[in-house]
Parts: C-alpha cells; sequence; structure tokens
C-alpha cells in the first residue's frame, strides 16, 4: 500500500495541529509480551473466504482491484484515526503489540473504552484526528467557517492558528484519485448495469465529496452479483460531535439463494412504521419502499468497519434524504455472522442461559435478529418534529448510540409482528433468547463503541422491567412476556428522546444506563474465564481467495 502523502504536504503548508498524538509511543515493561499476546486473544481469527464459482471471468478480474480501492481506504482511515501509521509502528518491536496496535488502528483499545495500551500516547481525542486536538467546542460553535459541520472535511488551523476546513478531496487528493481510477476499471468490466452505473458515479464522488448521486445509484442495483461499499461513511469515529464520516470498505459477494429468502420482508416497511408504540408525530415519516435485503458473503473488509469489533450487516445509505426518496438496503455478511455465531455466541449461551433455554439459541434466529436491526433503522423518524433538525444533528454524539439501540429494539419489535401475521418461521422463543444472549456479546465491545453502549443501555432497562431473572447457579432465564413489555417501553422511549431532539434526555440516559454494573461486570469476566473471543480478525486477501 503505498502512503497516504497529499495530507502530509498540506500538514506541511498549514501547520496543522492535531495530526494523531506528538509524543511517539513506546512500548514499556507495564505490557509486556504476555500481557498483549492476551489482549490478542480477545479476538478469533478467521479466513474470509468466499465460493466464486458463480462469478464471471470479468466479475473474478475485478475482485482484485475493488480490493486494492480498499486497501487504500485502509490508509486513509488510519490517519483519520490516528495519525502517522508507520510513525507508531516503527517504534514498537514486540510483533504482538505491533498486531494488537494494526487491529485497533491505533495505539488505544476499543475493547476497553478507547484506554491507551501503549505507555506515553495519552488519552484518544474524543474527534479522534478530524479536530485539531487543542480545539474546544467552544472555539469551533464560534467559528464562522463554511463546511464545519460536514461529514467531508477535516478541521484544523491555518498558519495564523485560525480554524479552517479542508475537503476530504484535497486532503487526500492523490489517494481518491486512485481509487476512482481503479473504480473505473471496474466499471469497464462491469456487466451488470446497475453495478456499472454505481461504480462511475463513486469514482466521481470521491473526488467531490458529494455522495448523493451515486448513493441514489447504489439504491438502485438489483442484480448484482458483486458489490462495494467504499468511501467516507460512518460517524462513529468523530465521538466530539459525530460530524465527520470515516473512511471503509467492503467487498462483497452476493448469496442469491439467502437473498431470495429475504425478499419480502422490505414490503412491510411502511406497515410496521404505523403501528409502532408512540404517538402519530413520531411515526409520520413514511420509509421508502424501494428497500430490499440481502446476503452476502464479505471477502474484504478496510478502514472503520475493520477496526475492533467487526460489523456483520450493512443499512445505507445514512443520507436521510436518499432514504425517504428510495429507503435503504440491508447487507447482511453471512460468512462473518456465522463465524460470530460459532465461535462467539454459542459459547456465550453457554455459559450465561439457563440450560432449558438454551435450546432457542439458533444461527436462524441471530441471522433474522442482525437483520432486522438493520431493516430497523429505517423505522421511526429521521427529522426532529419540533424545528431542530436532523436527529442526527440535534442529539451530536449521542446519536449513533441512540440510533443502535432503536435499530436493536425495533428490529426485536419487527420479528415480534411479523411472527404474530404469521409471515416469520420459529419459535419467538428463539428469537427472545438468542437476543438475550446477543446482549451480552455485543456489551463486551465496551463504552467506546456505539453498538456496546446501547447493549448496556437494553441490558439495565430490561432488568428494571424483569425480562430475564439471575438464577442461583449464574445463569439468566428470560421472562417472554415482560421482555415484550419492556420492549415496547423502551421503543417508546428512543423514539420520543429522537423525534424531541431531546440532547439532554438522551444524555442522561446514558449517563444512568449506558454503564455496567457489578453483576454484568461478573458476568463477562465468566466469559474471559472461559477465554471465549470478543470478536474476530480476519486473514483476507487475493491470496486467501485463491486469485
Amino acid at each position: 500500500m503505498k502512503q497516504v502523502s497529499r495530507f502530509l504536504v498540506v500538514a506541511l503548508v498549514i501547520s496543522l495541529f492535531g495530526c494523531g498524538p506528538q509524543k511517539q509511543a513506546q512500548s514499556t515493561d507495564e505490557a509486556p509480551n504476555e500481557i498483549m499476546k492476551a489482549k490478542l486473544e480477545d479476538y478469533k481469527k478467521v479466513r474470509l473466504t468466499a465460493d466464486l464459482t458463480s462469478l464471471s471471468e470479468k466479475e473474478k478480474k475485478m475482485i482484485p482491484k475493488l480490493i486494492e480501492a480498499a486497501q487504500i481506504m485502509d490508509g486513509l482511515f488510519w490517519y483519520e484515526a490516528y495519525g502517522q501509521k508507520d510513525s507508531l509502528l516503527s517504534t514498537i518491536e514486540d510483533e504482538a503489540t505491533r498486531a494488537y496496535v494494526k487491529i485497533n488502528y491505533g495505539p488505544w483499545d476499543r475493547l476497553d473504552n478507547n484506554k491507551p495500551f501503549i505507555d506515553g500516547v495519552g488519552t484518544k481525542p474524543p474527534g479522534a484526528n478530524f479536530y485539531p486536538t487543542d480545539m474546544t467546542k467552544e472555539e469551533f460553535e464560534a467559528a464562522d467557517l463554511e463546511g464545519k459541520a460536514s461529514l467531508y472535511t477535516f478541521i484544523r488551523r491555518d498558519e495564523n492558528g485560525q480554524l479552517i476546513a479542508i475537503p476530504y478531496y484535497e486532503m487526500f487528493s492523490e489517494e481518491v484519485q486512485r481509487v476512482s481510477a481503479l473504480l473505473l476499471e471496474c466499471a469497464d468490466l462491469a456487466e451488470d448495469s446497475g453495478l456499472k452505473a454505481y461504480l462511475k458515479h463513486r469514482a466521481e464522488a470521491l473526488l467531490t465529496d458529494d455522495y448523493q448521486p451515486s448513493d441514489m445509484a447504489w439504491m438502485d442495483m438489483k442484480t448484482n452479483g458483486i458489490d462495494i461499499v467504499i468511501g467516507p461513511i460512518e460517524n462513529y469515529e468523530d465521538a466530539l460531535y459525530n460530524y465527520k464520516a470515516a473512511h471503509e470498505a467492503y467487498v462483497l459477494i452476493k448469496d442469491r439463494t439467502w437473498s431470495d429468502r429475504l425478499s419480502k420482508y422490505a414490503a412491510f416497511l411502511p406497515e410496521l412504521q404505523r403501528g409502532l408504540p408512540v404517538p402519530d408525530a413520531y411515526k409520520a415519516e413514511e420509509p421508502g419502499s424501494d428497500a430490499d435485503l440481502n446476503a452476502y458473503d464479505v471477502v474484504y473488509y478496510a478502514g472503520d468497519c475493520n477496526s475492533g469489533s467487526k460489523t456483520i450487516a450493512i443499512n445505507l445509505p445514512n443520507d436521510e434524504q436518499v432514504q425517504l426518496a428510495k429507503g435503504s438496503r440491508r447487507l447482511q455478511l453471512k460468512n462473518a455472522m456465522r463465524a460470530k455465531f460459532d465461535e462467539i455466541l454459542l459459547p456465550i449461551s453457554k455459559v450465561l442461559i439457563t440450560p432449558d433455554q438454551q435450546q432457542y439459541i439458533t444461527f436462524d434466529a441471530f441471522f433474522a435478529n442482525t437483520m432486522f436491526h438493520e431493516v430497523a433503522h429505517g423505522l421511526g423518524i429521521k427529522n426532529t418534529i419540533n424545528g431542530k433538525g436532523t436527529v442526527r444533528a440535534a442529539l451530536q454524539e449521542h446519536g449513533s448510540a441512540l440510533e443502535e439501540g432503536k435499530a436493536d429494539i425495533l428490529g426485536l419489535y419487527m420479528i415480534t409482528q411479523l411472527h404474530e401475521k404469521g409471515e416469520l418461521e420459529g419459535q419467538i422463543e428463539d428469537y427472545y433468547t438468542t437476543f438475550m444472549a446477543g446482549i451480552f456479546r455485543s456489551v463486551r465491545f465496551g463504552a467506546a463503541s456505539a453498538h456496546g453502549k446501547a447493549n448496556m443501555i437494553r441490558f439495565n432497562f430490561f432488568n428494571e422491567y424483569g425480562a430475564f431473572a439471575q438464577n442461583e447457579d449464574g445463569t439468566y432465564r428470560v421472562d417472554f412476556a415482560k421482555m415484550k413489555e419492556a420492549m415496547d417501553a423502551l421503543s417508546e422511549l428512543i423514539l420520543t428522546l429522537q423525534g424531541n431532539g431531546d440532547y439532554a434526555g438522551v444524555d442522561a440516559l446514558v449517563k444512568e444506563k449506558g454503564t455496567i454494573g457489578a453483576a454484568l461486570q461478573t458476568d463477562l469476566s465468566k466469559l474471559e474465564a472461559q477465554d471465549i473471543p470478543v470478536d474476530i480478525v480476519f486473514e483476507q486477501g487475493v491470496e486467501v481467495l485463491g486469485l
């Protein structure tokens, strides 16, 4: 992978402050090799493979080019998350520490609330490397600066110390030109007209930071056999404001058999929206009817989605206008999902779910819970009802955690409704019990993760409602009737907070319930003692695929 060079030139010209920690890290006796090896064991290594026999020869030629483009995204995310990757890694001789740095894209442990695991680096800046580290919120909010809240600008200082905004396509000009060229090469190879159009639009978007036309084109794809999600997309890494999008990429191969099984569910979105347990004002928006569900095997992760805990399903685009016009696409990453179920969720259930309910832990329920989480992002409300703008803007750094919490709980609501209508196979006990085990899986991601924080809130909320009870042997028994009550109550609370753009209310909820109490910590320690991994890490690339 070539070095990210453009931003280094910009750094020299305008004296950037906040380009990652300036004090270089050194591995010390406080983080010896054995401790780092133990940390590495929190991640189960998985070979990321897929059946390529359904692909045409031209599609097989596209895969290496798409992976090369993804690798460039990886370098851009390194800069956004930390700063200069090579200067950090060059100071570390211990291989275990180097490997853990690579998993975390920096010296802060994403599974341990971003605590530094290398001496000398200090606390991770809330705004990562998107803003100057010496910038205060008051300074940012007082600045009359065009584009300061854009998803696609870095905030830096000029030679006079004043804040300026630099568009991504300028900061990363050399890199995005190379990625754009690779996508155009793939467009020439593409035999599917929808994929060809999307690749051309996305190639242009990377050069302009205008992503909406390519998002629309991505929504119009229906028959493509391969896909790539690429660019600055999610804003989890910006914990200061949740404004800035981070670069990432997934290279994907469609599983047509599983996709056919899922196709019917998107049609129920408008009906399910009308049935949400909130007043009409909070469900007045009509979810896009052109949404679709598909299953994929992912063959390459890069950047934001590859940092720390790995994504197993995708709901995009995030653009509220595109969602209202066309809905969204939900991509279930079946091979990665299967690895997490086999290596993590099943072992967790053996430790923490009461033996007579372990029969309800199934892959189909795990798949459905994950899928409907992504579908549920399309439900609810995107714009506040009181003129505070979008929910995302109004809730700032709390927006992502609350949105993930909404998707979790409304996903369970959707499952309940569809099961009662006879549209979903299996026992409702399967879905509820697997959902409960899933809380233990996701809460281990820690408060630094939006998903982890959402699960902490839900665990504490469900506990108060008696949705589960802990037996004398330490295992949990689900009370299915009370879980349904808790589901409805939490759905109403989250949707109301979002619709009101109630930042203070969300802040109070996070502080009160977004924590791991002593009893839950004891449960998590049991999982650690059983050497159950927290997440997965990949062996991936062209060689692994045999291309």
